[in-house]
């Protein structure tokens, strides 16, 4: 929504020149009897003081409204004209304008992806999704720390993501996923179960700090929980056990990093990959790529599947390869046939 004090600022200096010029060319009608053009420009003449002549001859009534007229209009116009450049030179308008264009664009957003909190877990996941061009909201309570928002595909909201207005502007009933990564665990799960109440579909990914807060979060709705401080842990522990494994890991999941990529490809229901098997399909002879895994949609995970492992609609491929190799394996996922 529009910030009512900036919106305040720009419209009322605009109201009161609109009312001076609608009662200054009511008044010339009635004392003159003029038309309507006519009395609307003795009325601009006058509060602008250019000193014209009059455009027909005035009587008493018609001279003393002229300097009731010139008298309260000039330094009113005059006051309504100084608030509207002090808007602009404050800023008002920009914001003012800027407010509309960031909401036009909140309102074409479909399948986009929801940030709440722009702490350092946060920053993070934006500056992901950034990379990957995907399309994404940024909501946070603090307006200061969005102030410098600049990464591309993203869209800052100032806001409390805890409330359903702000969550509703942001488009999560038509967003594709969204990440609560807000900085307690109480305004996660209050934001898990506002989400999940107006999306029940959404794939709701929060941050956790503790293991009691991860079952809330889950029962609250979580698609899946995410602690920090667990998943560091373990990092840290298999850097030291198993540290090229871990390097290679990190290498792969790195979007930065265009040599060799781990990505998740969906077959769509309709794709010409589906009823062909590994072995004869064009994903390892012509394509080069690795698969890791295939997920069904029954949920089970195939680990290095065999390669007359048959592709089936909605199954989710785990594939190693170059970035290049993984968007036409993406794109032959995608083709019907």
């Amino acid at each position: 929504m529009s910030n009512p004090t900036a919106l305040r600022v720009v419209l009322l200096p605009l109201a009161v020149l609109g009312l001076l010029l609608v009662g200054g060319t009511l008044g010339y009608r009635l004392v003159g009897d003029w038309g309507l053009f006519d009395a609307l420009y003795m009325t601009v003449i006058t509060i602008t003081t250019v000193g014209f002549h009059e455009v027909r001859p005035l009587g008493p009534g018609g001279r003393l409204f002229t300097m009731a007229l010139a008298l309260g209009g000039v330094f009113t116009a005059f006051y309504a004209a100084a608030a509207l450049i002090r808007a602009v030179v404050a800023g008002d308008i920009r914001t003012v304008f800027g407010r509309q264009r960031m909401e036009s664009q909140l309102a074409q957003l479909n399948d986009h992806l929801v940030v709440c909190g722009f702490g350092r877990m946060g920053r993070l996941v934006c500056e992901e999704f950034s990379a990957a061009g995907l399309p994404f909201v940024i909501i946070d309570r603090d307006p200061r720390v969005l102030q410098d928002f600049s990464l591309p595909h993203g869209i800052p909201l100032s806001g409390d993501a805890t409330d359903d207005d702000v969550l509703k502007q942001a488009g999560v009933e038509r967003a594709r996923a969204l990440v609560s990564a807000a900085a307690s665990d109480a305004d996660n799960l209050y934001i898990v179960m506002s989400t999940r109440f107006i999306n029940e579909r959404l794939v709701i990914v929060a941050r956790a700090e503790s293991e009691s807060a991860d079952r809330k979060l889950r029962r609250a709705g979580a698609t899946q929980v995410i602690s920090p401080y667990t998943i560091g842990g373990h990092r840290v522990a298999q850097a030291v056990l198993r540290p090229h494994a871990m390097n290679f890991l990190e290498l792969a999941t790195q979007s930065a990093h265009l040599e060799l990529q781990i990505e998740e490809i969906a077959v769509h229901e309709k794709s010409t990959l589906i009823g062909a098997s590994l072995k004869t399909s064009p994903i390892k002879s012509e394509l080069g790529i690795i698969i890791v895994a295939i997920k069904r949609p029954d949920g089970k995970m195939v680990f290095n599947p065999v390669p007359e492992a048959v592709l089936g609609a909605d199954d989710v491929l785990i594939a190693l390869g170059h970035r290049q190799q993984l968007d036409r394996l993406e794109a032959m996922a995608r083709a019907t046939r």
